[in-house]
């Protein structure tokens, strides 16, 4: 079936899964860095123009069903109990429901509902094995689990790309797709990634609140002696330029609510948007 992308509804499908990110200090940036790893590896598996289009939107918008899950399990510092853990299981689907009636959303529909399957079979929500699993899926799958490796989170802090892929190359076959794992092996092993891990979007660094942990996400058009907040504990930091990212001097203040107002990277989303072909096969 070809679908013809409209911007305007392309936009739209785009900033429902930037709500994501509004909500949680900790995943600044996810969804971009996923995107940009996932059309990496689709560029590297020889896939078409189309489908490198798809694995990137899918990238995306993948973890679009966590708007349902509650703050508290998604910036828990401690392991999950099973409740919880159950809880977190049911994004893949509720995104699918979210998205399944936008005009655009079955572009996005595999990546989001099967990017936590397993090609062995034992993942969720489905337990679909091997090919069963969309090829988006399995590429956002391996972008996902790569980024979260990379990032800090709550439990944890990220590691390096080296140690990440180690910890990858554990599931190879199993969790991940062999073929798809080995080309984006390749891929960090030709420091293809280097411009993206740990990143905000356009290549700014990720910056990490000093008064309780949390990364604050960077604009592009950030300057030396910009103001930044952290939307954990509100506190207000001055910026200071160090190389390819800044540092953060706390200036003993709180934002106001306006401060901490989630301000959506517009500017990016419309790069992604222009990038778009005109017309897709699904």
């Amino acid at each position: 079936m070809k679908i013809q992308i409209e911007k305007q509804l392309l936009k739209s499908l785009v900033l429902m899964a930037s709500v994501i990110e509004a909500r949680d200090a900790y995943t600044g940036g996810h969804l971009w860095r996923v995107s940009q790893y996932s059309q990496r590896l689709a560029e590297a598996a020889g896939l078409p123009t189309e489908m490198v289009f798809l694995s990137r939107l899918g990238g995306f918008l993948h973890d679009i069903g966590k708007i349902s899950i509650p703050d508290v399990i998604l910036g828990k510092r401690g392991q999950l109990t099973e409740p919880e853990y159950e809880m977190v299981k049911t994004h893949p689907g509720i995104g699918a429901t979210l998205i399944q009636d936008h005009p655009l959303g079955n572009l996005a529909l595999p990546a989001i509902h099967q990017h936590h399957e397993w090609v062995n079979g034992k993942g969720y929500p489905g337990g679909l094995q091997g090919d069963q699993i969309s090829i988006f899926a399995r590429i956002v799958s391996i972008a996902d689990a790569f980024d979260a490796l990379t990032s800090t989170r709550p439990y944890r802090r990220g590691v390096a790309a080296a140690p990440a892929v180690e910890a990858l190359k554990v599931e190879h076959g199993s969790q991940f797709d062999a073929r798809l794992l080995d080309d984006f092996i390749q891929v960090v092993g030709l420091n293809a990634l280097q411009v993206i891990v740990g990143t905000c979007e356009h290549g700014v660094r990720m910056v990490v609140c000093p008064t309780c942990g949390p990364v604050i996400s960077v604009s592009g058009n950030a300057r030396d002696g910009d103001i930044v907040y952290c939307r954990i504990c509100g506190a207000r930091h001055r910026l200071h330029r160090d190389g390819d990212t800044f540092v953060v001097e706390p200036t003993g203040a709180k934002g106001t609510a306006e401060d901490l107002k989630p301000r959506p990277e517009t500017g990016s989303i419309d790069a992604f948007i222009s990038r778009a072909p005109q017309w897709v096969d699904i």
